[in-house]
């Protein structure tokens, strides 16, 4: 069914790859005018190329969302543009990949520094405060609204590793609960999305362990890896008015992962 967010407009973070681009893709094409934003213009405008080639609308907003001011202005010019904000998916994060751009900064507790530490706080769930509390200026006073916040599995389990990551990833799933209780009698409904081992470049470095069905067959009872796709359609229903009656969801999307928990 087409037009599941016509003519909404959706703010999506982290859109320059992954999950993010696969839901500005995805939502353009359902009816939504999109704003992109995301630390790479270049991988940004390749998005947004995608989203117009196809007929769609769209903005994109280079911004490091780990800062206050960047955070405002993605909000700031959404407004200006578009007059408004229905909808936000927040998928901005980083992973493990990240710890080739910061040594340490995937490790467990005990050999995480403390400015590792409150680096991936800062990207992983400083950056969703900052994002949430920012639409919601806007969402409350409407008395209407969605947000969807993207976690992870790795929020709900536990890990021997990326403690900084696991931690952060449990404070958006208990922020998107909180907000929930808060702002759904207010018109404004808080879900999230939790995606399991997924084909992005947030985990390239991993992807291979999926070659070996055994090793494969025990990361997931699927035997694979998920695709963007399929988180961002996932987020696409949690958006829509389909999933009207939805407020405080935590969905794991993981091919069963955490049913073996």
């Amino acid at each position: 069914m087409a037009g599941r967010v016509n003519d909404k407009v959706t703010i999506i973070t982290g859109a320059g790859s992954g999950i993010g681009r696969a839901c500005m893709e995805l939502f353009s094409a359902e009816g939504s005018m999109v704003v992109g934003c995301g630390r790479r213009q270049s991988a940004l405008e390749e998005t947004l190329s995608s989203v117009t080639s196809s007929g769609g609308e769209g903005h994109v907003v280079s911004a490091d969302l780990s800062v206050l001011e960047d955070a405002e202005l993605v909000i700031s010019e959404t407004i200006e543009k578009y007059g408004r904000v229905d909808c936000l998916v927040h998928a901005a994060s980083v992973g493990w990949s990240w710890s080739h751009t910061s040594v340490d900064s995937m490790n467990d507790i005990a050999n995480t520094p403390p400015e590792k530490w409150h680096e991936v706080i800062g990207i992983n769930l400083n950056a969703c405060y900052y994002m949430c509390h920012g639409v919601l200026q806007h969402m409350l006073p409407a008395a209407k609204g969605s947000i969807v916040n993207v976690a992870s599995i790795s929020g709900i389990v536990g890990m021997q590793t990326a403690h900084t990551y696991c931690s952060a990833k449990g404070g958006v799933i208990n922020l998107t609960r909180a907000m929930a209780n808060s702002y759904g009698k207010k018109g404004v409904r808080t879900n999230c999305v939790c995606p399991g081992y997924t084909d992005t470049p947030m985990i390239a470095d991993v992807m291979n362990i999926f070659d070996d069905e055994a090793v494969a067959d025990s990361m997931t009872p699927m035997g694979r890896a998920g695709t963007p796709e399929e988180m961002a359609y996932g987020c696409l229903y949690l958006a829509s008015d389909e999933a009207s009656y939805c407020n405080g969801v935590i969905l794991p999307i993981d091919g069963g992962t955490v049913a073996r928990q």
